[in-house]
């Protein structure tokens, strides 16, 4: 029997949906500012030129690149909370969660139902990478099967990552520079040929893409952080070595608070790029409660708010981040 819809919306975390979601808008908005094309028109006299004048400079923005870039983090992130899900399961160590519910430790799906689904997301991700890639470039492919194999490998297999202390570094890399860059590059304008005119794209700004992603990754590794410092004790218990329970509960909030102020400090940086950047450092009294959170005493179910409370920070900065880009 196949579980409902709600029970499959549940299994997929969606206050985790923001570290998906957030680096594909911000990366859209620093790709559109960014790569432009400078058009330039020549007049002819007699079959020879006469005159080179600048047009002017001509942003575009592909809604269907930015929707597929979209859907594939969605369908990686989806896809990696799947495979967490059955795994976990397989091995037995989420008999006693405290945080969202677990499909297959809930008996609430079997574990090749939700292994399918895993696949189906992973597979829809793959999908709207191979018609992106053709849009853009083929060397969007190979960083595709990396992003897909990072996110199995998450939780999965023999010697799962995300329990050896590099689940955040993951995260900060694949749904931070990654997925902003990457939603950023799609934006670019290629050379373009045309009778009487020409259009050059700038070179891409690597170095400004990639900025915009810090701080949307330091905020993504701080929503996983917020997860991980709630479930220490049942983590330590079922033999879960992740980031948080090798520093322990106060170096861990600790680090947490670290992670929000990084992101406020990329943010200034940024600035330089884009001015308007600093108008995401309204979000700053959202990140009070979580870290008051973060560096009290209280553990397990104590900590459930801080999931959400981070989520809601990321989302607002990142909508934040996204004015101050295009303004």
């Amino acid at each position: 029997m196949n579980p409902p819809l709600k029970v499959w919306v549940a299994g997929a975390r969606p206050r985790t949906l923001p570290a998906a979601v957030v680096p594909v808008v911000v990366g859209t908005a620093a790709g559109y500012v960014a790569s432009g094309v400078v058009v330039v028109a020549s007049s002819h006299v007699s079959g020879a030129l006469h005159s080179t004048v600048l047009v002017g400079y001509d942003r575009r923005l592909s809604w269907l690149n930015a929707l597929l870039a979209l859907v594939v983090a969605l369908g990686i992130q989806v896809g990696t909370n799947y495979v967490n899900d059955y795994a976990d399961g397989v091995r037995g160590t989420d008999e006693q969660r405290v945080g969202p519910v677990r499909l297959v430790a809930g008996g609430l799906a079997t574990v090749h139902q939700v292994k399918v689904a895993a696949l189906v997301s992973f597979g829809v991700a793959g999908l709207a990478g191979l018609v992106l890639a053709f849009r853009v470039t083929w060397w969007l492919i190979p960083l595709g099967l990396i992003c897909g194999i990072a996110g199995w490998a998450y939780t999965g297999g023999p010697k799962p990552y995300g329990y050896l202390g590099f689940g955040e570094l993951f995260v900060f890399v694949f749904f931070g520079l990654v997925a902003t860059a990457g939603s950023a590059y799609v934006q670019h304008a290629p050379f373009d040929f045309s009778l009487g005119r020409l259009e050059l794209s700038a070179g891409f700004p690597w170095g400004f893409a990639l900025w915009a992603g810090v701080p949307v990754g330091l905020l993504a590794a701080a929503l996983l952080e917020a997860n991980n410092i709630r479930d220490i004790a049942t983590d330590t218990d079922s033999g879960k070595k992740t980031l948080a329970v090798r520093l322990g509960r106060q170096r861990a909030g600790q680090l947490y608070v670290g992670m929000l102020a990084a992101a406020a400090v990329s943010i200034v940086v940024l600035a330089g790029y884009r001015i308007g950047s600093l108008v995401a450092l309204l979000a700053i009294p959202l990140a009070l409660e979580p870290s008051r959170l973060a560096l009290s005493e209280q553990e397990g179910r104590a900590l459930l708010p801080m999931l959400g409370t981070t989520a809601r920070l990321q989302l607002v900065t990142g909508g934040l981040l996204t004015i101050g880009l295009l303004l």
